[in-house]
């Protein structure tokens, strides 16, 4: 009994301690929720990545025609057929377009067909006068026996083909039985041949009327053999695609090259064969799973290099799961393009505007994560593309000098720059490379400058992709800031109608934010157009805030926190009419946090005063928040209290600006405002220094020199 209730204590001790295991397990996975978003992100792009990659392998060695052969001594590794090139292919196959067989039908009713044409020609045509020089049978005798002479040599239908061939050309002439006879041109007649060898015969006779003869059988000559472009078409197909594509071999262990060894052209085609058929191999035999286990571990640490490289560069950037599904979605689908374009003949991957990854994604997160992104995606790509070391070294190079060299893609002129950069610096690369593997301008290929340019022109397209993805993934780009940033567009003429003090306000906090910003490093585009719509609010009751009074203020018969409850709307009511008018979402952040969780200074102290025995909630005078989160937030919060504040200020000189300025900030820092952003002490060192130096500009304060 004693023992069934210790094993029961037992089995509920286990249960509870398995309960608490299976708890902390839950609390873990949801604590690391977006961690394994993230990883199955990346798995998901890595899977796709993998099954677009081809499973054939690649050849270890990398060489270029006319550079030495850097590697061992290579030998080899099995019997193998050299290629031929396809300058040799397609000689052969034009040869084979000159001398290929043209096949004849024998057409056999053809002759009798005449001879009945021309008994009948001669009935209808029959008179005194002929009859005078012969009988009719003669005619009909003597002309059936040229009819029958002349079709049993032949007469040819004549082709586009056989008028550019000589006189020893055979042909072939298919009797009614399939039977091949080889004809030498020469000895067939065309119809003028045919007519001439009976104008010939019948000069040698005197008792036949000679014009009425040779004009009866002009009448009635006829082709007898028809050329036959089916069975003619059909065999030269079967001749080209039987073309031998090989030349020789190479056997097991024979020495292909040397260390040090100049690759020539003869030595380069057997390494190609080699590397041909090396890849080949590896992707029809059971060294398929080594292939794909190691694609799968290239791309997942190439991955995994994206992955720490925005975790630790960009920690910003990588909180937000869709920035990274923008990567990745980018990445994928250029590994696509490329993929599809590779397996339409004639077009080459140069086509393709690689350069428009650096470009997009420097327009939204800055050069250092445009770069580093662009070139993980070429070595990507170049798993999948003929002469890897070609296509990154120029794609790699033209990346990196247009994402440098173009500074920002915010005109249309800009992106026709960009345009010419990428082909220019194409150009000059291929040229460059030709050179050294060919040595020789000869033998460089210009036809690839037609596929630069065409990949130059899809450059263009960064523009209509720019707008695409920030109605998709919600980000905003410079060019859209430019153009917010306007102030003839309706809602800032709206304000400027409605508040012109606040408008006003406004421009001068666009104007201290945006130096802020290019003070400490951030975007002024941003910050600027943030500045300008953060007020926008106020319009809703535009005699309630001090700038747009003339005199009158209405708070006066008003209670404080009714006071208070009107001026902290003004932030709610932003919002609002920013949605209304389809603001981004970064804009209306400037909204939302350029008064953090202060409180409304004024009349929370007028209250205070007035209610000294009074507990006061003083959430009623404080702004809902959140806190600014960014550079550009942080910039704006402190212009717009200092801006404002300065207003105030009864004298204008260095002391009371500085004092000022200094005094509002610190009050800032101490209400832990900015905890939230990435600002430092020094950052908020040089904005103070700086906004001192731009109000003394603006209320035209000197400089007192020392004496």
């Amino acid at each position: 009994m004693v023992f069934d209730i210790l094993i029961k204590i037992l089995q509920l001790l286990l249960y509870f301690i398995k309960l608490n295991l299976v708890s902390r397990i839950i609390n873990n996975i949801r604590h690391q929720q977006e961690f394994i978003f993230k990883i199955l992100l990346f798995l998901i792009a890595a899977v796709f990545i993998i099954f677009l990659l081809p499973k054939e392998g690649k050849f270890k060695y990398e060489f270029q025609k006319n550079k030495p052969w850097v590697h061992e001594d290579l030998f080899a590794p099995y019997d193998f057929a050299i290629n031929k090139t396809n300058e040799e292919i397609e000689a052969e196959k034009n040869q084979l377009k000159n001398t290929y067989a043209l096949y004849f039908n024998r057409d056999e009713n053809a002759e009798q067909i005449s001879l009945d044409q021309y008994k009948n020609w001669v009935d209808q045509n029959w008179s005194d006068t002929i009859a005078a020089n012969g009988n009719k049978e003669d005619y009909i005798e003597k002309g059936n026996k040229y009819l029958k002479e002349i079709f049993e040599i032949g007469i040819i239908q004549l082709t586009d083909v056989l008028e550019t061939k000589k006189d020893d050309f055979s042909v072939i002439v298919l009797s009614e039985n399939n039977i091949a006879e080889d004809v030498e041109l020469k000895d067939l007649l065309t119809i003028k041949q045919a007519y001439h060898f009976i104008e010939k015969e019948v000069e040698n006779l005197s008792s036949v009327n000679d014009s009425f003869l040779l004009l009866g059988l002009e009448n009635v000559l006829v082709h007898n053999i028809i050329f036959n472009e089916d069975l003619t078409k059909k065999d030269l197909e079967n001749q080209l695609s039987s073309l031998s594509l090989t030349r020789g071999g190479v056997l097991k262990n024979e020495k292909i090259i040397s260390t040090g060894e100049v690759i020539s052209a003869d030595k380069y085609q057997i390494l190609q064969s080699l590397k041909q058929d090396y890849e080949f191999k590896l992707g029809s035999t059971n060294q398929f799973a080594w292939v794909l286990l190691g694609q799968i571990l290239l791309v997942c640490i190439l991955f995994y290099s994206i992955y720490i490289f925005i975790k630790n560069v960009a920690p910003d950037v990588f909180n937000d799961n869709m920035n990274i599904v923008f990567f990745l979605l980018l990445i994928i689908a250029f590994v696509s393009v490329t993929q599809l374009v590779l397996k339409i003949e004639n077009v080459s991957i140069y086509s393709i505007p690689f350069c428009v990854i650096p470009l997009l994604i420097r327009t939204f997160f800055g050069n250092r994560l445009a770069l580093f992104i662009y070139i993980i995606s070429i070595l990507l790509i170049s798993f999948i593309v003929p002469n890897s070391f070609e296509f990154v070294f120029l794609e790699s190079i033209t990346g990196i000098i247009t994402l440098f060299t173009v500074l920002n893609v915010n005109k249309r002129s800009e992106l026709f720059y960009t345009s010419l950069i990428v082909f220019f610096t194409f150009s000059i690369l291929y040229f460059g490379l030709s050179l050294l593997q060919e040595g020789s301008i000869s033998k460089i290929s210009f036809n690839k400058l037609s596929w630069f340019a065409i990949g130059a022109g899809f450059t263009l397209l960064t523009y209509p992709l720019i707008y695409l993805f920030e109605k998709v993934f919600g980000y905003i780009s410079d060019v859209t800031l430019l153009e917010l940033s306007d102030t003839n567009n309706d809602l800032l003429r709206e304000l400027n109608l409605k508040a012109p003090g606040t408008f006003q306000h406004s421009l001068q906090v666009s104007n201290l934010a945006e130096e802020a910003i290019r003070e400490i490093g951030g975007n002024p585009l941003l910050v600027r157009a943030g500045a300008l719509y953060h007020d926008i609010g106020k319009m809703v009751a535009p005699a309630y805030f001090i700038e747009n009074q003339s005199g009158v203020n209405p708070h006066d018969e008003l209670g404080y926190e009714e006071s208070a409850s009107i001026i902290i709307n003004h932030v709610i009511n932003g919002i609002e009419l920013a949605k209304k008018h389809k603001l981004p979402e970064q804009i209306i952040d400037f909204i939302r946090t350029h008064h953090g969780t202060t409180k409304t200074q004024y009349f929370l102290r007028m209250y205070l005063s007035e209610n000294l025995d009074e507990d006061i909630d003083e959430v009623m005078f404080q702004y809902p928040g959140p806190i600014p989160y960014s550079k550009e937030t942080a910039a704006l919060m402190m212009a717009d209290s200092v801006e404002a504040a300065s207003r105030s200020l009864k004298v204008y000189n260095n002391e009371t600006i500085s004092n000022l300025v200094n005094g509002i900030i610190d009050y800032q820092v101490k209400e832990n405002q900015f905890e939230n952003t990435n600002i430092t002490f020094r950052d908020i060192s040089l904005i103070k220094k700086m906004f001192v130096k731009k109000l003394m500009n603006i209320y035209h304060v000197r400089i007192e020199y020392p004496k």
